[in-house]
């Protein structure tokens, strides 16, 4: 093989590479609950989107801006569970957040902006569930 070849070989395998061996961010954990949040960058997101399909909850945030969506980050998450106590409480450092929430139902509020939303989430299963929460 010419050395053009060879150069153009390595330079593919290295960025499917990278694809593939895309870190996700570290894990954390908010009053016991694991989570991951990130998602700043492609490489990421597609890192914690892969990841998504082992945890029971995907938090998807967004807002509209100059007429279309857009991805944010910073949006602060509580979490409660059916007895009203809040379980879960940290902010969110990219436009996902995976929560490794027990079986149960709870209700989240997350808040951005002086905006607060609140969402019903029922977690049963082994199922992973996907929650797109939008600010207008």
């Amino acid at each position: 093989m010419n050395f053009s070849l060879k150069s153009t070989l390595s330079a593919i395998c290295l960025m499917f590479s990278a694809v593939i061996f895309a870190q996700i961010p570290d894990t954390q954990y908010s009053q016991g609950i694991s989570y991951i949040s990130g998602g700043v960058g492609e490489e990421e997101s597609q890192a914690i989107l892969a990841e998504a399909k082992q945890w029971p909850l995907l938090l998807e945030l967004s807002q509209l801006e100059n007429g279309r969506g857009v991805w944010i980050f910073g949006a602060k998450i509580k979490i409660a569970n059916a007895n009203h106590q809040v379980i879960f409480d940290a902010q969110a450092d990219g436009p996902y957040i995976l929560i490794n929430l027990p079986l149960g139902q709870y209700q989240i509020e997350a808040a951005y902006q002086w905006v607060t939303q609140r969402k019903a989430v029922n977690i049963q299963g082994s199922a992973s569930q996907k929650l797109a929460i939008f600010w207008k």
